[in-house]
């Protein structure tokens, strides 16, 4: 398998350049779109409600994510607690808005990828990391250090800006953001954002750049490029079609789409009339049609179960 980027980039110093850098910023956190300016490095919290330290709800293999990351050994998903984006229906609700987890070091943090690794696993899924990337930058040389050898996985809400994400840049080999909202207006009445639509799109230019389409090994497991997530919605609150058009026209035909289907009322999901329901089976096979018909055919194809409403 191709070697981890993060190899190179420690190896030449640029990491450890970088992430000084990074460190520093947090005296006046900009990381993400929300720009709540607070001095982290003293532990104030803004928006995302994290501090100093990254907070993580749990961590291991993970068999239930996409093909391609899944393979034999699993994707060795780690759960970061907390959120900079706190969509309302939120399927972890409990991790994201109520801030179940416990505060973790960065030795810490280096010491679950290499269990992760050590248990097989194919990758280190990085899980809602938008609000702790220079956390996770300051844990990685000391996993390499240690032996860390598999890709690394950045498992975004897709609200990140663009200038975090090239700060990752030979970093990070797999991209996975969600793209959640094609209206400014949803996504404001939905996780008070109403600038999701230009800035995922943007981040996603971004991603794309970096690594380009998802690539595969032998046996099919990713070993670099970018995957996206796309959550159907009940009344096709999502605005899936021009999502997936933009996909198309902006990025590549090629890119990897899991097109998801699991929605369920979460969270404070009442907000929305729309909301209080899961999706039809029309509503699932039309968000499938619509991705085709948009010239995107890299479809996951993994699907143990649908529940669907009745």
């Amino acid at each position: 398998m191709k070697e981890p980027s993060y190899l190179a980039t420690f190896r030449s110093g640029e990491l450890e350049a970088r992430l000084k850098s990074m460190i520093q910023s947090l005296t006046s956190c900009e990381l993400c779109p929300r720009r709540c300016r607070v001095n982290r490095l003293e532990d104030e919290k803004g928006f995302c409600r994290t501090g100093r330290k990254a907070v993580f709800s749990s961590f291991g293999p993970h068999f239930g994510e996409e093909d391609p990351l899944v393979g034999q050994g699993g994707s060795g998903t780690i759960f970061f607690t907390h959120c900079n984006l706190l969509c309302s229906f939120c399927q972890n609700y409990d991790i994201s808005h109520e801030g179940v987890g416990q505060e973790i070091e960065p030795e810490g943090l280096a010491r679950v990828m290499l269990n992760l690794q050590d248990q097989g696993c194919h990758n280190i899924n990085f899980v809602s990391p938008s609000h702790v990337v220079v956390q996770i930058m300051e844990a990685l040389p000391m996993a390499i250090d240690a032996g860390l050898r598999v890709p690394l996985v950045y498992n975004t809400g897709g609200y990140d800006l663009p200038e975090t994400i090239r700060q990752l840049e030979g970093v990070v080999d797999i991209y996975m953001p969600d793209v959640k909202f094609s209206d400014a207006s949803v996504a404001e009445a939905l996780a008070t954002a109403p600038d999701y639509p230009a800035v995922c799109r943007a981040a996603l230019v971004e991603m794309h750049r970096q690594v380009g389409d998802l690539a595969l090994d032998a046996q099919g497991v990713a070993f670099s490029g970018l995957l996206v997530r796309h959550l159907v919605m009940p009344d096709d609150l999502a605005g899936t079609e021009a999502i997936f058009a933009w996909i198309a026209n902006h990025l590549s035909k090629k890119t990897y789409i899991n097109v998801m289907d699991q929605y369920r009322p979460c969270g404070t999901a009442e907000v929305h009339p729309s909301l209080s329901r899961r999706i039809t089976r029309g509503e699932y096979d039309e968000a499938l049609q619509t991705a085709k018909r948009c010239g995107l055919h890299r479809l996951d194809q993994r699907r143990a179960f649908r529940i669907f409403r009745r």
